[in-house]
């Protein structure tokens, strides 16, 4: 098991853990929660070597093999099954045995080693790692394809698939879901409910968090509060915890002015001397029950839009992808991905995209937005149509040398030259005080965006489009980097914004409270979706099990 005794830990001047105690039993599987910048990447460094703490002491089972997905974005001509395969450091280290029992000649030692390999289940490696890659949504024809070729999200699952190649008695993952589409989703979540050993995983989804966790680790206040059950167990558990701790506390308050009356009135008083003396001596003797002190949360809310064309977008047998590289010699094709779509977008419509890596969600959000040109077809906007783009990648819309007053700066020049109005007037101070409704204040608003983390630019993007009032809202996975409290407030503003929306995400929770229809994008083309998640969560299933038959 892993036992914490008073521990402390801190991170430069920060104090992450003080004096906190806690203890996880072995095959647990453990959500690690709390708000972003609490410390939970930081102890997990603590948990794998890489920090030592500052107080206290901790243990686990000196014979426990740890893995972990590797932060680092790998460069390497390795191709994808390789390199998943020299995840398994089992197997790894028989191998290097074998090659060099082989290079002394020493029989008994060729014996021993071949054994290991065998035991290492040599003969599946391959096999073993390739289910890993294709159920993380690689195609099969990219198998044997180089990690270099791969986008930097796919060779983050790359490095995802490793870690769970590796033998391992605690599985450690930080944010795992973050490059992973719904589909790949509900692949890793049915992997690790038959995980057998001890994980602790740090994730703002709470679907995935409900799916696969039986304990959760509450990380607030420096202080680590243990919880049996999942997240919305927890939730329950801490709202009833508050509840109670808020009435004991008012109870106390009521007692302590109670008794701060009698000494006021009789410590004068000669007959009643006694009793006030006694009283103070229980003042002084009084455990006092902590005020709760709620972590304050963020909200913000869209405006109401300044018109609603009808329909908002019209597309009549368009075809999307990719033109030609500007350096591609003439007569380059394009790259088309989906074909003939017969859709329109209509005011108030609330439509969620749905469909597996590749198949053409970020570009149909893309085409909608004008990032990219229709290749065939007719698209056409309504009349004083506003659009509102979350882009997956942040800095497809922020420039990463620039501040974000400076990027509300430009934003608020360019509406106006286009004869537009914002939320706020372009002036400076506004803008500045309209920044802080965002919470970013301070030296925040003059601090570079290279430098911000995944959450602060996306409360930046998120800033930067409700300053211009939209009617039709286009987000392409928005809560890749956002919290849990953060996430719950995007889906506050979403449900209470009056224009439409189209949704691309694989946070269940947020599709759920969301979106009221569905689309999916499919074997080039794009239908109406006619159920709901859990229809599709079963519809995903169905074809995993069909690709396998095939």
């Amino acid at each position: 098991m892993i036992i914490l005794k008073n521990l402390s830990l801190r991170r430069g001047a920060k104090v992450i853990l003080d004096k906190t105690s806690v203890t996880l039993n072995p095959g647990e599987r453990v959500g690690l929660v709390g708000r972003n910048g609490a410390g939970k990447s930081t102890l997990f460094r603590l948990l794998d070597g890489s920090l030592k703490e500052d107080g206290g002491d901790w243990s686990m089972p000196r014979s426990w093999r740890l893995a972990q997905v590797a932060q680092d974005m790998p460069e390497t001509d390795e191709t994808a099954t390789r390199f998943v395969v020299n995840g398994d450091t089992r197997l790894v280290a028989a191998q290097t045995e074998v090659d060099d029992a082989e290079a002394s000649g020493d029989g008994m030692r060729m014996a021993h080693a071949y054994m290991a390999l065998q035991e290492a289940d040599a003969h599946t490696a391959d096999s073993r790692a390739q289910t890993l890659i294709l159920g993380l949504g690689f195609r099969v024809e990219e198998l044997d394809a180089p990690v270099n070729s791969f986008s930097g999200g796919w060779r983050m699952r790359l490095q995802l698939a490793r870690a769970l190649m590796c033998p391992s008695d605690l599985l450690l993952l930080d944010e795992p879901t973050n490059h992973l589409d719904l589909d790949a989703l509900v692949w890793l979540e049915a992997w690790l409910q038959r995980y057998d050993g001890t994980l602790l995983v740090i994730s703002h989804d709470r679907d995935f968090l409900d799916a696969i966790t039986t304990v959760t680790l509450h990380l607030s206040g420096m202080q680590l509060t243990r919880y049996g059950g999942n997240y919305s167990a927890f939730e329950d558990m801490r709202s009833e915890k508050l509840l109670l701790q808020m009435t004991a506390h008012q109870k106390q308050q009521d007692k302590i002015e109670h008794l701060q009356k009698f000494i006021d009135r009789f410590k004068a008083k000669a007959s009643k001397a006694k009793q006030a003396q006694s009283r103070v001596k229980a003042l002084e003797r009084m455990e006092r029950i902590a005020p709760v002190l709620t972590e304050a949360e963020f909200t913000f809310e869209f405006q109401e839009p300044v018109n609603l064309p009808n329909p908002m977008l019209s597309l009549r047998k368009v075809t999307i992808g990719y033109p030609p590289p500007s350096e591609a010699p003439p007569g380059t094709p394009s790259l088309p991905i989906v074909r003939n779509i017969n859709h329109s977008v209509q005011a108030g419509q609330r439509i969620g995209i749905l469909g597996a890596n590749g198949q053409g969600k970020s570009t149909l959000i893309k085409t909608l937005v004008g990032v990219l040109p229709p290749l065939g077809g007719e698209m056409t906007q309504g009349k004083g149509l506003t659009l509102g783009y979350f882009a997956q990648q942040e800095l497809d819309v922020l420039s990463p040398e620039d501040t974000p007053l400076e990027h509300m700066i430009r934003l608020a020049k360019t509406a106006i030259a286009q004869g537009k109005g914002g939320w706020v007037q372009g002036r400076e101070q506004d803008l500045r005080s309209y920044l802080g409704y965002f919470n970013f204040t301070g030296d925040m608003i003059k601090q570079s965006v290279g430098t911000m983390s995944g959450g602060e630019k996306a409360r930046l993007v998120l800033a930067m489009i409700v300053w211009q009032r939209p009617n039709l809202l286009l987000l392409d996975e928005p809560t890749n980097h956002l919290d849990l409290s953060t996430r719950e407030a995007l889906s506050v503003a979403l449900n209470e914004f009056e224009g439409t929306v189209l949704l691309v995400s694989h946070d269940r929770a947020l599709l759920r409270a969301v979106c009221d229809e569905f689309w999916l994008v499919s074997r080039g083309g794009v239908s109406d979706f006619e159920g709901d998640l859990d229809d599709y969560q079963r519809y995903l299933l169905e074809e995993a099990k069909r690709s396998r038959n095939t």
